[in-house]
C-alpha cells in the first residue's frame, strides 16, 4: 500500500485552535492519501444530500429557528452537518457502528439545543456531542469484546474496499485531532475551509492538522510497506 501524498510540516503535536474543542460515506470511500490542501475540494464519496454553501453562512438562523421548535430548520441542520459527525465518529469506531451513533448524535442534539447559549457555535457543540457519544461506546466493554473483527473476509470479497479499510485502520491510530482532520477531508471530501467552518476550528489549525497527519500518516504507510 502506498500513498502520494504532499509534503508538509514535520509531524508534531496536534493544533487545537479555533472555537470548537479539539477537532453516507465509509471506509471503502477512502480518497488516495494525497492531495489534502486546504483549499481543495475531495473527489471520494460525498453525500447526496450534503449543500454546497458554507454552513456557517445561514447556520445561526436555522439553530434559532429549530430552538423555536421548527423541525425542517433542524433538518437543514442535519444535510449541512452530517458529514462532518459522520467523520468524527468514524475516525473513532468501526464503520458498522457509525450510522447509529450518528442518529443518536443528532437526537441528543435536538433535546438538548435550547441549552445552546450560542448559535454561532452550534458546530463545535455538536462536534463535542459526537466525541462523547464515540467515548461512550468504547467505555461500553461488551462492545468491544462481541464485536466481529474486520479483515480476512473484506479482503476475499473486495480487495478494493479492504485496501481503504486499512488505510482507515492507520489513520485512526494517529492523535485525535489528526485523524479526525484526515477523515473529514480524505473520506468525507470536505475542504479545509469546510473542515474549519463545520467543526469550530480556525482555517490555520485544520491547515496545520493536515499536514501534520498528511506526514504521519506517510510515515506509518512507509513502516508498512517495508520488508
Amino acid at each position: 500500500m502506498s500513498a502520494n501524498a504532499r509534503k508538509g510540516p514535520r509531524p508534531g503535536r496536534p493544533d487545537r485552535g479555533g472555537a470548537g474543542a479539539g477537532a453516507g460515506a465509509g471506509a471503502g470511500g477512502v480518497r488516495a492519501a494525497g492531495g489534502a490542501g486546504e483549499g481543495e475540494r475531495g473527489e471520494g464519496v460525498t453525500h447526496g444530500d450534503r449543500a454546497s454553501e458554507d454552513p456557517a453562512d445561514g447556520a445561526a438562523e436555522l439553530v434559532s429557528a429549530a430552538v423555536g421548535g421548527d423541525r425542517a430548520a433542524f433538518g437543514r441542520l442535519f444535510r449541512l452537518y452530517g458529514p462532518m459527525v459522520h467523520g468524527v465518529l468514524l475516525a473513532r469506531v468501526p464503520p458498522r457502528e457509525v450510522r447509529d451513533l450518528m442518529q443518536d448524535v443528532f437526537v441528543t442534539a435536538l433535546e438538548r439545543l435550547d441549552t445552546l447559549r450560542e448559535a454561532g457555535a452550534f458546530g463545535g457543540w455538536l462536534a463535542m456531542i459526537a466525541r462523547n457519544r464515540a467515548t461512550d461506546f468504547h467505555r461500553r466493554e461488551h462492545h468491544r469484546r462481541t464485536a466481529p473483527l474486520d479483515g480476512a473476509d473484506v479482503a476475499v470479497r473486495d480487495p478494493d474496499r479492504a485496501q481503504a479499510e486499512q488505510l482507515l485502520a492507520l489513520i485512526r491510530q494517529l492523535p485525535d485531532a489528526y485523524k479526525e482532520t484526515l477523515v473529514l477531508r480524505l473520506v468525507e471530501g470536505m475542504t479545509g475551509p469546510e473542515i474549519a467552518a463545520r467543526v469550530g476550528l480556525t482555517p490555520e489549525s485544520v491547515r496545520v492538522n493536515l499536514h501534520r497527519g498528511m506526514a504521519l500518516l506517510r510515515q506509518r504507510l512507509g513502516e508498512e510497506v517495508e520488508p
